[in-house]
């Protein structure tokens, strides 16, 4: 079992995130430069090196274990850190090449991850030889990243009280959202009333809840949502409620993006637990601003409020 880390083994990981992020053997060999015998045996060496079976191949193709998923995880975190490491290291000398990471909450809108792709050309188009990894999160990741030095950016929202450990740069836009419910929940017919009849409570229906939210959304005057399972997404949320087993907070965009396949309904004319979170860029303190990130978020708050409009 490997106890210590050896330049060998950082090439021997390189090549099985290249791999799993390709998913695929076939697929990573331009991205390798390396032939399919050689990067099998290279998986291989590595497996040896870690005491652990990574993925299987064959016939049915790639497919990653439990344990390989954990290893790419952590081989992404590594790699990730190291990127910024050298960017940074770049930037002291005031030479602005390399890769900066953006990390994007999970299941942002279109129209924001459109507009995350113009900040990002802009970016590129004027500073030479820089490229940008954009990578996902759950929301209730989304402030650990930004604090480990995992990445330079995050593009999330944020509803809780916000730590001294993060610096906060409004973008102007607010995601707004309510209560919903699937067209078969009991719920569903109380589309256009003002509000429930006097003999139902909303705590008699079973809710889902969002891990990382605060729980201030779930209390509204004497109503209060009766959580009984959590998603780690509002993507996932989404299908949670679809069951027409339970009612959940979704943001509009979510239903409006969605709503001709779903068919998602308002409950009482979508007044209930009403919420509106503020989007922000965030960075880690230790972060250093220099003039890539700067301009990085000055174009992010400028075409994502732009596609808002």
């Amino acid at each position: 079992m490997l106890n210590r880390l050896q330049e060998s083994d950082i090439k021997l990981l390189r090549v099985f995130y290249a791999v799993a992020s390709c998913n695929g053997f076939t697929a990573a060999e331009p991205v390798l430069r390396m032939q399919r015998p050689n990067i099998s045996a290279a998986i291989k060496k590595l497996e040896e090196r870690l005491d652990l079976v990574l993925c299987h191949r064959g016939r049915g193709g790639f497919q990653m274990t439990k344990e390989g998923e954990v290893v790419f995880q952590e081989t992404k975190r590594i790699f990730n850190a190291f990127d910024n490491f050298v960017f940074n290291l770049k930037s002291l000398h005031d030479d602005y090449s390399g890769h900066i990471t953006l990390v994007l909450m999970a299941g942002l809108a279109t129209s924001m991850q459109l507009a995350v792709s113009k900040a990002v050309k802009s970016t590129m188009k004027k500073f030479d030889d820089i490229h940008v990894n954009i990578q996902t999160r759950l929301y209730n990741e989304v402030e650990h990243v930004a604090l480990s030095g995992e990445c330079h950016l995050v593009l999330s929202t944020y509803d809780m009280v916000k730590p001294e450990s993060v610096t906060f740069h409004p973008t102007g836009v607010h995601c707004k959202g309510r209560l919903y419910c699937a067209p078969t929940h009991p719920l569903a017919k109380y589309r256009e009333a003002d509000a429930l009849p006097d003999n139902m409570r909303i705590e008699d229906f079973p809710a889902i809840g969002m891990s990382g939210l605060s729980s201030v959304n779930y209390i509204n005057g004497e109503n209060r949502l009766a959580i009984q399972t959590f998603s780690d997404s509002y993507d996932v949320c989404m299908a949670a409620v679809m069951t027409g087993e339970y009612v959940g907070l979704l943001p509009d965009y979510i239903a409006k993006e969605q709503g001709a396949a779903t068919g998602l309904v308002p409950i009482c004319k979508g007044s209930l637990f009403e919420f509106s979170h503020e989007l922000f860029v965030m960075n880690g303190k230790n972060t250093r601003l220099n003039p890539v990130l700067r301009h990085c978020i000055k174009e992010l708050e400028y075409f994502i409020s732009e596609s808002q409009k």
